[in-house]
């Protein structure tokens, strides 16, 4: 049986993604995704908007009259549904954008191997609302658009990746084994810019991890080697953070930025 890595990963990065999206009034969902042919098939868009309103968006549809309250277009997101390719298994993600196009938040990816496309879409859709769900979306209100325009305020395109493992209890978890690493020339990993965060290089050069940006500068989602967890920045150091054998390792980690 699958189980996502969402404990970890939700509770250090997913508070500060939340942020982003709790500073828009409500969600508007298009009549139609692009990868299907007509308006509402599968009834993906009725689930879509049903599903938004039962995690606290205010919801309403691209064709429809919004309330005076939600008229201006950037204190609004944008809702998708996209579909990635994939041999004999469906897989669909949610992206929601701003005003200006740019993805604020986007979903964990649902998958399903139901040959029937009713099945598999709903099935993939559920999934990916998991992440909706783990928002905890509540309307903030108090930064403004004009305040967001002054402060040059920039929203980062936060992923939700998936990673299998297998989960533990509470308190298990809550038992940490720290890997210490000595700080030298050495050890010293280099980050270099790639799309939507950096690669970690070491002196060879050799590609020692790959690390996510999320909308807090102090986290990012890791990878390295097989292992997937996420890179903090603890009291002026940098950790990796990963589950392995039902243990959550604690790893030092030298990083020049």
């Amino acid at each position: 049986m699958k189980k996502y890595f969402l404990l970890l990963l939700l509770a250090i990065v997913g508070s500060t993604y939340a942020q982003s999206v709790n500073n828009y009034k409500a969600v508007i969902v298009p009549v139609k995704f692009e990868f299907l042919k007509g308006e509402n098939d599968y009834r993906l868009n009725t689930m879509s908007k049903f599903n938004l309103k039962k995690a606290g968006f205010e919801a309403f549809y691209s064709n429809e009259a919004t309330p005076k309250a939600f008229s201006e277009r950037c204190d609004l997101l944008y809702f998708d549904l996209q579909k990635e390719n994939g041999f004999l298994i469906t897989k669909l993600f949610i992206t929601l954008k701003d005003c200006n196009g740019k993805i604020v938040f986007q979903s964990l990816t649902g998958k399903s191997k139901e040959k029937d496309y009713q099945a598999a879409y709903t099935e993939c859709l559920n999934e990916a609302f998991a992440s909706i769900y783990a928002l905890q979306y509540s309307y903030d209100g108090t930064i403004t658009k004009k305040e967001k325009e002054a402060e040059g305020v920039r929203q980062e395109t936060v992923v939700v990746k998936e990673v299998v493992v297998e989960t533990v209890p509470m308190q298990e978890a809550t038992k940490v084994a720290t890997v210490q690493a000595t700080v030298d020339s050495k050890n010293l990993l280099y980050a270099q810019p790639i799309e939507n965060g950096y690669q970690l290089i070491d002196s060879t050069p050799k590609v020692v991890m790959k690390v996510i940006k999320t909308s807090s500068p102090s986290t990012f989602i890791a990878t390295k080697g097989e292992n997937q967890g996420v890179l903090v920045s603890k009291n002026g150091f940098w950790y990796f953070e990963y589950y392995q054998n039902q243990q959550l390792i604690s790893e030092k980690i030298s990083v020049k930025f």
